[in-house]
């Protein structure tokens, strides 16, 4: 019976034996989600405007080192003048946009181009009157990030929307100062209907702290309505 007992146990553990190999190679083989998200915000702050954003990039397909569709959400608010001829009065502002596209990825650089809808509210408070007001439309986006050299980094971005005719640029040169930081010029233009606005100033990217990346950027602005004035932006964005 000792004996009958023992070649059971051996043939158990020899039928057993591959079928926990392949379980642990099932395991071994399942596939990593190709999803990444990066989280990104910023805060814009002028004289007459203050502007909080906050948004998410998802990609879709490989993860974010990869090219492939991403999609982005992205939500702000901010509180200026009502009339921006005069200080009297106040307006609140809520936008938010939620757009489509793809990116193309070699090495640490990269350009995306997106599309999607832009939605915009406005509730402004005069002494006379309390308005509110939305307005829908549509956007397309482009972004590009490039380190032509191993010391030297180009940012840029702009956007074209239906809403007011809006339309937006950003361009920011840097040069390495220590490992993924650079400093840099900036030039920034908007127009929004009968409204300009250009700003020069300088910017620091790629300061890493609490494992979360960030910019800060200030100059000068000038618009279209008022003299000269600073400005001031910090932006940060982390990755899942």
């Amino acid at each position: 019976m000792a004996g009958t007992a023992r070649v059971v146990a051996v043939c158990a553990a020899m039928l057993a034996s591959p079928a926990m190999a392949e379980e642990e190679d099932e395991i071994e083989e399942l596939p990593r989600s190709p999803l990444s998200a990066v989280i990104f915000g910023s805060l814009d702050a002028g004289p007459t405007k203050t502007l909080l954003s906050v948004g998410w990039k998802r990609s879709w397909g490989g993860g974010p080192a990869r090219s492939g569709f991403r999609t982005i959400v992205k939500s702000g608010s901010s509180v200026e003048q009502a009339d921006r001829l005069s200080s009297r009065g106040i307006a609140y502002k809520s936008e938010k946009q939620v757009l489509l596209g793809y990116e193309w990825r070699v090495g640490d650089s990269f350009v995306s181009l997106y599309a999607g809808s832009d939605f915009e509210s406005e509730i402004r408070q005069t002494a006379r009157a309390i308005q509110w007001t939305t307005r829908y439309g549509t956007r397309l986006q482009a972004d590009l990030w490039a380190t032509p050299t191993t010391d030297t980094m180009l940012q840029a971005g702009a956007y074209v929307s239906s809403l007011n005719g809006r339309i937006w640029g950003r361009l920011a040169p840097g040069w390495r100062l220590a490992r993924d930081v650079h400093a840099g010029p900036e030039i920034e233009g908007y127009r929004e209907r009968d409204y300009r606005k250009v700003r020069l100033g300088l910017h620091l990217t790629g300061l890493r702290l609490l494992g979360v990346n960030w910019r800060v950027s200030g100059g000068w602005q000038r618009t279209s309505d008022r003299p000269s004035e600073p400005y001031a932006t910090v932006g940060l964005h982390w990755q899942r």
